[in-house]
C-alpha cells in the first residue's frame, strides 16, 4: 500500500518494463503490439511510479530507455495525474527534482517536459518545494543544475504563465517576482543556452504584462539591446520577436527609443539567418498596426526598400522550387490537397468568410517581405517609388536564365505594390501590362505563376481602361494570355492562372459576355485535364463565372459546353465523396445565374441533395446503417444548392419541393446542434419562403419558434450568422403570412430592439436585418407593436437610415408608417429621426410608399401646432430639409 513507508519497484517489474520500453525505440519493433502491453500496464496503480524510478534512477538503462520512460510518464501524468493516490503523486515529484541538474542533456530537458504538465494539473500552490529547487539551482553556477532548471522554468512559463503570475499561500511574493529579476540577470551570462532559455521565459510575459515586468521594464529593454548584438541566432531571433510583440502590445515602451529599435530592426533584417530575417521582418506590419508615426519611418525608407526587395528572392532551400517543377499529368497525393471550407450561406451586406485563407501555406521571409512592402504601399503610396522602381527596372533586364529568381521578385514587387502605389503606376500601366504579357510564356514556370498573379493584382484598372481601343485590346491580350496559362502542363501555373482568371472574372464582370464560348471552351478542357487539387480552382473559377454573366449563360450553345461534363462527374461522384462540395458550391452559383433555365437539370440535382441530406442525418446517430460516415459539410453545401435552385427556379421549385420530405429535414436542420448547419438552413428557410410559402405552411408555428429562438441565443457572437439568418428568415415568413407571424412578434421585438440600442458593436448585416425585420412586423401587425414604439423609434430610425434603397427597405418603411397611423404620439419625440430616415432614401420607386410617407410628414405637421413643426424642421440639417421637399413639405 502506499502509505506503508516510502514505495520500492520490484525488481522483476522493472526487468520487464525496462524490456518493453527498449522494443518501443527499436525502429524495428512490433509497434502496435508494444503499444498494447504499454497500455495494459497503466492498470497498475503504481506504473507511473516504475516509469519515473526508470527515468531518475535506472543505472545501466540506456539515456535513450530513461527518456522512453519519461516521455511515457508524461503523456501518462497528462491525463490522469489527479487521479493518483496523493502518496504517489508525492513520490513522482520527489524523484523529478534530483534531475534539473543531472549530466545527460535529454534528461534535463525531458523533466522539463514532465514538472510543467504536472504544474498544469496541480498548479504551483500544490508544490512549494519545486519552487525552492528552482531557486536553488537557478543560484548554484552549476552550467546543469542552471540549464535544468532554466530550462523547466521556459515550459512553465510557454505552457501557464500566469500560474507565475498569482499569489501563492505561505509566499510574500508572486513567484513571478522571484524569478524575473534572477531570468535578466542571465541575459548576461556567457553561455548561449541560459542567455536564449532566460529571455525566452521573459518573452512569456509580455502579453500578459504582471506588474513585475512593467516595473523592471527598462532592465528588460537595456537586456535586449545588449542581446541584440548576441553572436547566437537563436538569442537575436528572440530579441526580434520580443520587440514585435512590444510593439504589439504595448508601444509606449518603444516609443523613446524607436530610431533604435528601427536600426537594429534593419540590420537583423538583412541577418545571414533567415529565421532571425524573418522575425524582424514582421516589424514593418507591426509598426503600421500600432499606428505609430510614419514619419519617422520614413527617412529609413531608402535603406529598407532594397532589404525588403532582396529578400523576395526564392530561397535555394524553397519547397516551391521543388514543387514548381510538378507535371500535371502526376497525380495529387491526397496527404497533399488542402482541406476543403465551405462558407454557410449568409444573408447581408457583410459576409463572414475571409477570403485569403493562408493558414495552410508556409510563411517564409519572402512572403513576409512582399506583405511588407505591401503595407509600405498602402501608407507611403507614390513616395516609394523612386526608390523602389530602379530596383524592379534592373532586376527585369536581366535575361540570362541564371537571374529568373531576381526578375520573378521584381514581378512579385510590381503585384504587392499594385494597390497601395497605383497613382504613380496608372500612367505606365499600359507599358507595364504589355512587359509583363511575354513573362506568361516564360520557360521557367514560377516566372509565368507570378505574372498571372501580378496582372491579376491590376484587373480591376485593366478593366476599366476598356472603355477606349487600346485599353480593349489588352484586356484581350490579358484574358487569352491567363487562359493559354489555364491550359499550361504545370500545375503550378494552373492554380495561379485559374485564381488569376477568376479576379478578373469579378472585375470584368458582364464584359466577358463577348468571350463566353471562348472561356467555357478552355475552363472545360481544363476541367477535363486537371488533378484533383487545382480542379477545384476550376470549380472556383466557373462558379464565379457565373455569378459574373449571369443570365447571359443561359444559351444553348453555352449550356452544351458546361454542363455535360459537370453533370457527368456528378454521377461519378458517390454521396460519401468530399470531391462532391465544390461541385455542389459550383452548382449553386450556376443554378442562381441560369434563372429558370436550371430547370431542365434541376429534378436530379434536387433529389440528390436530399438523399444527401437524409443519409447524413442518419450517419448522425447509426453511422453503420447510413453506410457512410456523417459530416456536416455535406449537408451544409446540399443545404446551400437548394438555396441556390429555389433563387434561380423562383415559384418553379414548387413542383420539386411538394414532392419531397424538405420541410422535414428542414426543420431538423434548423435545431441541428452544428452552427454552420442551422445558418445554412434558415437560409433556405427565407429562400423556400419566397417562392413557396405555402409548402411551409403546415410547420408554420415550429419554424417561427425556431427562428426566434435563434435570435435570443446567449452567445449571440458565436452564433451571429445563424441569428443573422433566423431574423431574415422571420422578416420574410412575416411579409408572406402577415397575421400569422402574431404569436412571435413581442419576442421577436424584444430581441431586436437590444440590437439596435447597442448597433455600434454588433455585426452590420444583424442590424441592417434586424431593422428591416423589425419593420416587416410593424407592417404585418401594426397594433401589437405600435404601443411600443417609444422604446425603439430612434435607435430604429437611425438603423434604417444606413440601408441602402432596394425592396427590403420599402416593406420597412410600411411598417414604419403603418405603427405611426395607428400611434401617432408614439413617435412624436422622435420625430427628426423619422425625418433623417426618410431623408436616407434616394428615391422610392414605390408610388404607394412614396404617397404614405407624404401622407405621415403631411399628419405631423398639421397635429404640432404653434410654430412647433418649424421648431422640429429648424433642427435638420440642410441636405435633409432639401430631400424632404420631395415629399411636399
Amino acid at each position: 500500500m502506499a502509505g506503508q513507508g516510502i514505495w520500492q519497484p520490484k525488481e522483476e517489474g522493472l526487468r520487464e518494463i525496462c524490456g518493453v520500453l527498449e522494443q518501443h525505440i527499436s525502429p524495428t519493433s512490433d509497434k502496435p503490439r508494444i503499444w498494447q502491453q504499454l497500455q495494459h500496464y497503466t492498470q497498475f496503480p503504481d506504473f507511473n511510479n516504475y516509469l519515473v524510478f526508470i527515468f531518475a534512477h535506472a543505472q545501466g538503462a540506456s539515456v535513450e530507455i530513461r527518456q522512453a520512460a519519461g516521455l511515457l510518464l508524461k503523456n501518462n501524468l497528462r491525463s490522469a495525474f489527479k487521479t493518483l493516490d496523493p502518496a504517489y503523486q508525492q513520490y513522482i515529484k520527489s524523484q523529478l527534482l534530483p534531475c534539473l541538474g543531472e549530466a545527460e542533456k535529454d534528461i534535463r530537458n525531458t523533466v522539463g517536459t514532465i514538472i510543467s504538465v504536472i504544474v498544469q494539473q496541480g498548479q504551483i500552490l500544490g508544490w512549494p518545494e519545486l519552487l525552492q529547487a528552482l531557486v536553488q539551482c537557478l543560484g548554484s553556477n552549476d552550467i546543469n543544475h542552471m540549464e535544468g532548471a532554466l530550462d523547466t522554468l521556459s515550459k512553465i512559463c510557454e505552457d501557464i504563465p500566469q500560474e507565475l503570475d498569482s499569489d501563492v499561500p505561505g509566499l510574500s511574493e508572486r513567484p513571478i517576482d522571484v524569478f524575473l529579476p534572477r531570468l535578466l540577470q542571465f541575459f548576461q551570462s556567457p553561455h548561449a543556452s541560459l542567455r536564449k532559455l532566460s529571455l525566452g521565459s521573459v518573452n512569456q510575459f509580455i502579453m500578459l504584462m504582471p506588474t513585475a515586468l512593467y516595473l523592471s521594464m527598462d532592465q528588460y529593454l537595456q537586456g535586449l539591446f545588449v542581446l541584440s548584438q548576441d553572436p547566437v541566432a537563436e538569442v537575436r531571433k528572440l530579441v526580434c520577436a520580443a520587440l514585435v510583440q512590444l510593439i504589439e502590445v504595448n508601444p509606449s515602451f518603444l516609443e523613446p527609443h524607436l530610431k533604435n529599435v528601427i536600426e537594429f530592426m534593419l540590420q537583423a533584417n538583412k541577418d545571414a539567418d533567415d529565421e532571425v530575417a524573418l522575425e524582424a521582418c514582421e516589424f514593418w506590419s507591426a509598426y503600421f498596426d500600432a499606428q505609430l508615426n510614419p514619419d519617422l519611418l520614413k527617412e529609413f525608407l531608402q535603406q529598407l526598400i532594397p532589404v525588403l526587395f532582396s529578400n523576395m528572392v526564392y530561397a535555394d532551400d524553397d519547397e516551391s522550387l521543388i514543387d514548381a517543377e510538378e507535371d500535371e499529368s502526376v497525380p495529387d497525393r491526397d496527404q497533399d490537397l488542402k482541406p476543403h471550407f465551405h462558407s454557410s450561406r449568409f444573408h447581408g451586406s457583410e459576409d463572414m468568410k475571409d477570403d485569403d485563407d493562408d493558414s495552410l501555406n508556409i510563411w517564409n521571409l519572402r512572403k513576409c517581405s512582399a506583405a511588407g512592402l505591401d503595407v509600405l504601399s498602402n501608407v507611403y503610396g507614390d513616395e516609394i517609388l523612386p526608390t523602389l522602381m530602379p530596383l524592379v527596372q534592373a532586376k527585369l533586364s536581366t535575361s540570362d536564365d541564371s537571374s529568373w529568381k531576381e526578375r520573378e521578385a521584381a514581378v512579385l514587387t510590381l503585384g504587392a505594390i499594385a494597390e497601395g502605389c497605383i497613382r504613380g503606376l496608372y500612367p505606365h500601366l499600359a507599358e507595364v501590362v504589355e512587359f509583363l504579357l511575354p513573362l506568361l510564356d516564360d520557360k521557367f514556370p514560377l516566372l509565368r505563376s507570378i505574372t498571372c498573379w501580378t496582372l491579376s493584382r491590376f484587373s480591376k484598372f485593366i478593366v476599366q481602361g476598356i472603355g477606349h481601343q487600346k485599353g480593349y485590346e489588352q484586356f484581350n491580350k490579358v484574358l487569352m494570355g491567363l487562359l493559354h496559362r489555364i491550359l499550361d502542363t504545370n500545375k503550378r501555373v494552373q492554380e495561379a492562372a485559374c485564381s488569376a482568371f477568376a479576379t478578373l472574372e469579378e472585375e470584368a464582370a458582364e464584359e466577358l459576355t463577348p468571350h463566353l464560348e471562348i472561356i467555357l471552351q478552355h475552363l472545360l478542357c481544363a476541367y477535363g485535364r486537371y488533378q484533383k487539387g487545382n480542379l477545384r480552382i476550376v470549380y472556383d473559377a466557373i462558379g464565379t463565372l457565373a455569378e459574373a454573366v449571369g443570365g447571359e449563360l443561359n444559351q444553348p450553345r453555352y449550356l452544351q459546353i458546361l454542363m455535360p461534363p459537370l453533370i457527368a462527374k456528378w454521377q461519378q461522384l458517390s454521396d460519401a465523396d468530399k470531391d462532391l462540395f465544390p461541385l455542389l458550391e459550383c452548382f449553386t452559383s450556376i443554378a442562381q445565374a441560369l434563372g429558370n433555365g436550371f430547370s431542365q437539370f434541376a429534378q436530379p440535382v434536387f433529389q440528390r441533395c436530399i438523399n444527401v441530406i437524409q443519409s447524413q442525418q442518419l450517419a448522425k446517430v447509426d453511422p453503420s446503417s447510413a453506410g457512410v460516415q456523417y459530416e456536416k459539410e455535406f449537408i451544409v453545401c446540399s443545404l446551400d444548392l437548394l438555396s441556390g435552385i429555389a433563387e434561380g427556379l423562383g415559384s418553379g421549385i414548387e413542383s420539386l419541393v411538394s414532392q419531397s420530405n424538405l420541410r422535414d429535414q428542414l426543420l431538423r436542420c434548423c435545431m441541428d446542434d452544428s452552427i454552420d448547419v442551422r445558418q445554412s438552413a434558415l437560409a433556405l428557410l427565407g429562400d423556400l419562403t419566397r417562392v413557396c410559402p405555402s409548402y411551409l405552411h403546415p410547420f408554420l408555428s415550429e419554424f417561427l419558434t425556431v427562428a426566434a429562438k435563434e435570435m435570443s441565443a446567449p452567445k449571440l457572437t458565436e452564433s451571429v450568422s445563424v441569428a443573422n439568418n433566423a431574423c431574415w428568415a422571420i422578416g420574410e415568413l412575416a411579409v408572406k403570412v402577415r397575421q400569422e407571424v402574431s404569436p412571435i412578434v413581442m419576442t421577436v421585438v424584444s430581441i431586436i430592439v437590444p440590437i439596435l440600442q447597442h448597433a455600434e458593436g454588433e455585426n452590420r448585416s444583424l442590424v441592417e436585418n434586424s431593422a428591416i425585420t423589425l419593420g416587416r412586423l410593424a407592417w404585418v401587425c401594426p397594433d401589437i407593436v405600435s404601443p411600443h414604439m417609444e422604446h425603439f423609434m430612434q435607435e430604429w430610425c437611425t438603423a434604417l437610415s444606413m440601408i441602402r434603397d432596394d425592396i427590403e427597405k420599402e416593406d420597412a418603411f410600411r411598417g414604419l408608417c403603418a405603427i405611426v397611423r395607428t400611434n401617432p404620439s408614439g413617435a412624436l419625440n422622435s420625430l427628426n429621426y423619422i425625418c433623417r430616415a426618410i431623408a436616407s432614401w434616394h428615391v422610392i420607386r414605390s408610388e404607394e410608399l412614396h404617397d404614405e410617407v407624404c401622407q405621415v410628414l403631411l399628419g405631423y405637421k398639421q397635429i404640432l401646432k404653434d410654430g412647433a413643426w418649424e421648431q422640429c424642421f429648424s433642427t435638420l440639417e440642410p441636405q435633409v430639409k432639401e430631400k424632404l421637399s420631395k415629399y411636399g413639405v
